[in-house]
């Protein structure tokens, strides 16, 4: 079955596990799935002024013993691990009530962990009995199919979100809450509806407009409506038809931006170009040997080339143009391409990384 054959852009009724047998193997690119949680709460909650509390007692969370719940789970992940790309990767969202006995169950089925990352909530509903510590925080587990498959990771688009700086694992974000919270005769839609801008992380790091994104558990169409914001396809299975209905209006109400490929491609352009070697640029005439390179487009620090593709600093000090530059940053680690400039016919200085893009567009590019 191919891509245009497969049930796009629609939310699918029925079992998660049924629905997703139905589907081909290795036929989508990006999992999102929010599993019940098996909280198995005793009683009603209430707020210390004796409002009741809202929680999450839908026949859905009800299992009646870990053995059940395990049995559950390891249904619903053989049957994604089957739908999923090679490529593909699975994010899994939890909190301490099941997703440790997620985790094992996905350890053993084959998945291979990439990180765990922690949600930390800034504004989580309160402990009202004060017997525990507030619930604060709920954990992701994000995997690949098996340990070194290829896989979709946006880092620069993840930097970029956190004000160029690396991206962590714990992302500190609200809840579902005001105009963002769907609500029917001023009650929740859904209980455990996540936040718009979780899923928004989650998609952009690791898929490309026009993947395929399927939510096993949709639930209120979070994942949907996110994935359409960001021109990605989208499949929703759910069994629930009243959250159905819900999905179905929110995203129908979604009118993404048009399509443009420049404007929605965050792939790392440059960390997936091919491969070129200082030596390369040597051999091919772009430097020669015996030329000057300056540290960091100052000219008080120079190295000169040696045939072999080392620099030759003036303290006698050889190495590769990342062991030279991690050498005058007395031991700190140096990207050398980014570091080391040359002088242009012009005698302006400018990166070596500069004449590595045009190699490659020279000699490389297909064209």
């Amino acid at each position: 079955m191919t891509d245009e054959a497969l049930p796009l852009n629609r939310i699918l009724p029925g079992d998660c596990v049924e629905v997703l047998n139905t589907l081909p193997e290795n036929s989508v690119d990006l999992i999102f799935a929010d599993p019940p949680y098996n909280l198995q709460l005793p009683r009603d909650l209430y707020r210390p002024n004796l409002t009741k509390v809202e929680g999450v007692h839908e026949t859905w969370d009800r299992f009646d013993s870990f053995a059940e719940y395990d049995a559950f789970t390891r249904a619903w992940l053989q049957a994604c691990r089957r739908v999923l790309k090679d490529t593909g990767t699975i994010w899994v969202i939890g909190s301490y009530h099941n997703i440790f006995r997620i985790g094992s169950i996905m350890q053993d089925l084959g998945y291979w962990f990439l990180n765990d990352v922690i949600w930390v909530k800034t504004n989580p509903m309160p402990n009202f009995r004060g017997v525990r510590f507030t619930n604060a925080h709920e954990t992701l587990i994000w995997a690949s199919k098996a340990k070194g498959a290829k896989y979709t990771f946006n880092y620069h688009a993840m930097k970029q979100l956190n004000g160029e700086k690396q991206m962590r694992s714990d992302w500190l974000l609200p809840i579902c809450s005001g105009a963002e919270r769907v609500k029917i005769n001023g009650k929740k839609a859904h209980s455990t509806q996540k936040p718009e801008s979780l899923l928004y992380r989650v998609i952009l790091a690791s898929s490309e407009a026009g993947d395929i994104v399927l939510d096993p558990f949709f639930g209120s169409g979070t994942t949907g409506v996110v994935a359409k914001r960001l021109h990605r396809h989208w499949i929703g299975i759910e069994r629930e038809q009243k959250y159905i209905e819900v999905a179905r209006k929110r995203i129908s109400a979604v009118k993404p931006e048009p399509f443009d490929r420049e404007v929605f491609n965050v792939r790392d352009e440059r960390r997936l170009a091919p491969r070129v070697s200082f030596s390369q640029l040597l051999e091919a005439g772009y430097l020669q040997p015996g030329q000057v390179l300056y540290f960091r487009s100052r000219r008080e620090h120079v190295a000169h080339i040696k045939p072999d593709g080392k620099l030759r600093l003036s303290d006698g000090f050889e190495g590769s143009i990342h062991q030279a530059g991690k050498h005058l940053m007395n031991g700190s680690p140096c990207n050398g391409w980014q570091h080391w400039y040359y002088e242009d016919p012009s005698g302006s200085l400018r990166p070596i990384d500069a004449l590595r893009a045009r190699y490659r567009q020279e000699c490389l590019s297909e064209d």
